[in-house]
């Protein structure tokens, strides 16, 4: 059977503004690594396991040619550029119309949809985690994700509630699939708290591994005109019908995967995952995902701190190009590139996307 990774990579990534931007967005930068931008490291993790040939990044039109510049060793037709901005429903759709168009429609083929915006280590048991899932979808009719056993009452993420155990013993043995209860939205403090503490609560990854016949089965049954959609993208790409792929494409709902078909379908199994995991999703992620000094501060690219504690300077330029200091705060993110400084409270760097929507507002695209 064969083995195909897509990478969701369509993002603009505008909690990381200003070093995050619509060309150039986070998974571009070498946040979580000095050495690899994010989109590389997530690469470098699937690729022992599923060569680069099979290996697909699921981007937008206006990423294509920069992610091609940045992975030169990839095929360049193995850059997918979605003509429209639809959500990962449309997004893996295009991706299963692609892998049928190669292949054909009666090909065996087991997918692992993976993203550009994690922080994953131990890479080996991620890698026999993801080996798992995949095997289990092979051979079985399953939609297949992997949980993370909570570390902290997050409340930014979403939750794959599972049965309790029946003896109460611990959490579910990692890498073996559990039958999915339901699907919980972000929550509120206290209720995250709950979760974390359930022993029957993971985070939601958003990673899936379904064959792709499974997935057209799911969404013939809970997305009807999405899986019409799927099969006429496949005939666009080969000639046949009459509209293109664009115009196949900008019909299709503007959906999540997890609303429109992972929270509706009944086959939907877990994989608790083996691995140190973070959804790199905010300035205050690195506090997280880089080594802290003594005082707990995170600094990328050289800047000056005086009684500065709990806080993350992202200093882009470098000192060589741009000096930063920061006096006296704690608990703040400042980040500065050629053209955009951020200064903000850690525990608003969720609202950075507000100041993104205000320069846009006022006319300033081009620093966005």
């Amino acid at each position: 059977m064969l083995r195909y990774a897509v990478i969701m990579a369509g993002g603009s990534g505008e909690r990381f503004w200003p070093a995050s931007r619509r060309a150039r967005p986070k998974q571009l930068l070498r946040l979580t690594d000095p050495d690899l931008s994010m989109i590389e490291e997530a690469i470098e993790r699937i690729a022992p396991l599923i060569p680069r040939a099979q290996i697909l990044i699921a981007t937008s039109e206006l990423l294509a040619q920069p992610i091609a510049d940045a992975l030169p060793g990839l095929p360049r037709e193995n850059i997918l550029a979605e003509p429209e901005k639809r959500n990962t429903a449309a997004c893996l759709a295009l991706a299963a119309a692609h892998l049928q168009h190669r292949h054909g429609h009666d090909a065996e083929i087991v997918m692992a949809v993976l993203t550009a915006d994690h922080q994953i280590g131990a890479p080996d048991r991620f890698r026999a985690t993801v080996a798992g899932a995949l095997d289990f979808a092979a051979t079985e009719d399953a939609l297949v994700t992997i949980g993370v056993v909570p570390t902290r009452p997050e409340t930014g993420y979403g939750y794959i509630e599972v049965a309790p155990s029946p003896t109460g013993d611990g959490p579910p043995e990692a890498g073996r699939p559990i039958r999915v209860l339901r699907f919980r939205e972000k929550p509120s403090e206290p209720i995250a708290r709950e979760y974390a503490k359930s022993g029957h609560h993971f985070w939601n990854s958003g990673m899936f591994f379904w064959r792709v016949s499974s997935l057209l089965r799911g969404l013939e049954q809970h997305m009807p005109n999405l899986a019409t959609g799927e099969h006429a993208m496949v005939d666009a790409l080969a000639g046949r019908g009459t509209r293109s792929l664009r115009d196949v494409f900008l019909a299709l709902e503007d959906v999540s995967v997890d609303i429109g078909l992972m929270e509706r379908a009944g086959n939907v199994w877990v994989v608790p995952a083996d691995f140190p995991w973070d959804d790199v999703g905010a300035w205050d992620a690195l506090e997280r995902t880089r080594t802290p000094d003594e005082l707990h501060n995170v600094v990328v690219g050289d800047a000056v701190l005086v009684d500065v504690k709990d806080s993350i300077v992202f200093n882009e330029p470098g000192a060589d190009q741009l000096a930063v200091a920061v006096i006296g705060l704690d608990g703040v993110v400042v980040a500065t590139t050629r053209d955009g400084i951020l200064v903000c409270p850690k525990d608003r760097a969720q609202d950075v996307r507000r100041a993104v929507a205000e320069l846009r507002r006022r006319g300033h695209e081009r620093f966005t």
